[in-house]
């Protein structure tokens, strides 16, 4: 897991409880906080899986057979 997924994942956790604790006392900014988190959450999980993709894309280019 690398620092994007690490920082999706803390803000999903993070989002979420915001959003319950806004829900159950009432709070509708708190509530409205905790979904733009577990948004951000999602976007640094994307952006994890896009370096990824990346990664493995080089590296699949550096370890092919050279036609030679």
């Amino acid at each position: 897991m690398d620092k994007e997924h690490v920082k999706g994942a803390t803000d999903n956790v993070v989002g979420k409880t915001k959003e319950v604790a806004g829900h159950v006392t009432g709070n509708r900014k708190l509530e409205t906080e905790g979904k733009l988190d577990q948004v951000k959450g999602a976007v640094h999980n994307a952006v994890g899986d896009a370096k990824d993709a990346g990664e493995e894309a080089i590296d699949s280019v550096k370890n092919a057979p050279s036609r030679q």
